[in-house]
């Protein structure tokens, strides 16, 4: 999943939202690195990927790629499925999105020790609206375009975007199905008494 599923999924405390973000930045040991709080966001923050990663319903839509992109197909992926976060947050959320992201937006400027590579990409997350972002589909084009410039082999995401756009309506029905249960396994990893999820099970 990506950072708005993460955000979303993680619990609503400040120091859990940021370890929720810290997942992606984050490698190895967290031993007196971070705050308690912070640092069980963080290895929930890696539950939830492994537990993505190796779900059948995700192995299925991972299975929708052409042979050819399944290396590359789970960036695509976790990419598309915040998008659907984001397209049907009303379904899953009671604040606002552009609220529950300018919370977001206001802890990464208010934190003075954000872990080196998220100090360096804040400002952009906070400029280009990254999570109110996905919204529009079409952005999804650009994020992919960015991440390919970073890989070794960038031809592996050349054409993901038009395969993304074939294949919406089954990629969408394979986020509806998953995401649910992926909220139940997150909430099941969160300390009991920690900030209630906003997501519901209705």
């Amino acid at each position: 999943m990506n950072y708005l599923a993460h955000l979303h999924l993680g619990g609503q405390k400040p120091q859990q939202l940021l370890g929720s973000l810290y997942g992606d930045f984050v490698k190895g040991t967290l031993s007196g690195n971070f705050s308690a709080q912070t640092a069980e966001a963080i290895r929930l923050h890696r539950r939830i990927d492994a537990f993505t990663d190796s779900h059948p319903l995700v192995r299925r839509a991972i299975g929708r790629f052409p042979v050819a992109r399944r290396r590359y197909a789970g960036i695509a992926l976790d990419m598309f499925f915040d998008h659907c976060l984001a397209r049907d947050w009303e379904r899953y959320a009671d604040v606002p999105l552009d609220v529950f992201s300018k919370k977001i937006y206001q802890l990464l400027e208010d934190e003075p020790a954000l872990p080196e590579r998220l100090a360096q990409v804040a400002p952009l997350i906070i400029k280009e609206d990254w999570l109110g972002a996905y919204r529009d589909f079409s952005m999804i084009g650009h994020g992919l375009d960015v991440i390919s410039q970073r890989l070794s082999q960038p031809e592996g995401l050349h054409g993901a975007y038009d395969e993304l756009t074939e294949m919406y309506m089954p990629l969408s029905a394979d986020f509806q199905e998953f995401y649910p249960l992926l909220w139940q396994f997150a909430q099941s990893g969160l300390e009991s008494g920690s900030a209630q999820p906003i997501l519901s099970e209705n």
